[in-house]
């Protein structure tokens, strides 16, 4: 059933319209003129307006524009005591739908009037497909059965239509980039750009060139200007990956910039105003971080309008065959393999393991596991050492003398004796290292720096 508008200066046209209608199923309204239909319209939704061209005061043309303005989905049928052909191609024009001429018989109207309303929702299935398309690809690799995990896309899909900044939270490799892009992916500015920056990864001294962009001549090797990222990010979204890791002077120009929707580049002095959606991730406690003077408050209240707070792999191990799956599907079709199973010890190591490095670590171990699997199956030889071997306490004694410990000193060993083995696992490169360990380069840096651990040359 459909919600039709007749507007016809002829009272008999009404009438014999309005119960034709209503017999074949539909709900309708009558007007005697288009200012009573531009009322209706105005106070209600109608799937199909139907017109005649020449009436009284405004004509059917100029309803039609009115309703393309009004109710841009509505379908409009013209209907007219003196059809031409040149006023047909005018109604066409005006983006009429159909253009029939008086006298018109019961079957025409019938004929014309479903498939009027056939095409209109035609027109709405495709668009609820293309939702329903774009709402199922718009978390594509994030991999999760559990009822945690199902609690997060539910809240992803409530937040994502919203202009709220939102604020992702979890150790590093749980996939919070993935969440940041399903955000703009389910938004309306999703036609837009997405730009990540890692705040972790850039120097200090160049993270607000690439953030609010520069003028020639602000800094030694700015030769030109260059528009900054969230220039780049306008009408889009920009994310903020490890916001924890800024700098408390640049913390207060993303405040402002937050605040103003406006900055000025390094060197500049006129202000670029942007429209852009902030989603920010961290891998630390920002309340600790703000109780500890290490990152502003107001600028934590600013991001942190909805939070949401990602579980590490060993929090959610029953979602561990489905993401082994899933990367093997991955690696399999990237690497021209078949490589579908697991051997039956395998799954057992695996959900022995703790992670450190989460769903990223795991998606390496899968691509290390897909490249040596000389079969269609997955062998424990395929996994790592650190995997394969039998999950033990590896930690120190736990134990306390009657003459007492030194607390500090036995957890300063034991983070001296994980980094060891992350840089010799990672042939000395601090930025996988870190990756493993589940911090930051830049707080591997410290760490490495604290505990005067020598520095391999490998980066």
């Amino acid at each position: 059933m459909a919600r039709i508008l007749v507007v016809d200066d002829e009272t008999s046209m009404q009438e014999f319209l309005g119960i034709l209608l209503q017999r074949d199923g539909h709900e309708t309204t009558t007007c005697g003129s288009a200012d009573q239909a531009l009322v209706a319209l105005e106070s209600d939704d109608w799937d199909l307006v139907i017109s005649d061209v020449r009436m009284p005061g405004m004509s059917g043309l100029e309803l039609l524009d009115r309703v393309r303005e009004l109710s841009p989905e509505t379908t409009v049928i013209l209907i007219t005591a003196h059809g031409t052909t040149e006023s047909a191609v005018e109604a066409m024009k005006h983006g009429a739908y159909d253009y029939l001429t008086k006298p018109c018989s019961v079957d025409e109207i019938r004929l014309v009037v479903d498939k009027a309303l056939e095409k209109r929702e035609l027109a709405h299935e495709n668009q609820r497909l293309r939702l329903q398309l774009r709402d199922q690809s718009a978390i594509p690799t994030i991999v999760g059965k559990t009822a945690r995990m199902q609690e997060i896309f539910g809240l992803v899909r409530q937040i994502a239509p919203t202009r709220a900044n939102i604020l992702i939270t979890g150790e590093s490799g749980t996939g919070k980039e993935l969440i940041a892009r399903a955000i703009h992916n389910l938004s309306e500015r999703r036609d837009a750009a997405f730009v990540a920056v890692n705040c972790g990864a850039i120097p200090e001294n160049l993270l607000e060139s690439e953030l609010f962009g520069h003028v020639k001549g602000s800094f030694t090797g700015a030769s030109a200007n260059k528009p900054g990222l969230f220039e780049v990010a306008n009408g889009g979204t920009i994310f903020l990956d490890e916001i924890g890791d800024m700098d408390l002077s640049l913390q207060v120009k993303v405040l402002r910039a937050i605040q103003q929707r406006a900055f000025q580049r390094v060197g500049g002095t006129s202000e670029v105003h942007v429209d852009v959606r902030i989603v920010c991730s961290t891998n630390r406690r920002l309340e600790q971080e703000v109780r500890e003077g290490r990152f502003r408050e107001d600028l934590f209240y600013r991001l942190n309008v909805i939070e949401i707070s990602l579980p590490p792999l060993r929090e959610r191990i029953e979602d561990l065959p489905q993401l082994i799956h899933h990367f093997m599907e991955k690696f399999s079709a990237e690497l021209g393999k078949d490589v579908r199973e697991l051997e039956p010890e395998v799954l057992p190591a695996l959900e022995a393991y703790a992670f450190p490095g989460n769903v990223r670590e795991l998606e390496n171990i899968v691509e290390r596991a897909v490249t040596l699997a000389r079969t269609s199956r997955i062998t424990l030889e395929c996994l790592p050492e650190s995997v394969r071997r039998p999950v033990a306490a590896q930690g120190p004694d736990k134990r306390i003398p009657e003459a007492g410990v030194s607390l500090d000193a036995l957890l300063a060993a034991y983070e001296t004796s994980l980094i060891q083995e992350a840089l010799q696992r990672c042939g000395g490169v601090k930025k996988r290292a870190a990756s493993l360990l589940g911090v930051t380069f830049r707080s591997l840096r410290y760490r490495l720096e604290k505990l005067q651990m020598e520095d391999p040359e490998p980066q």
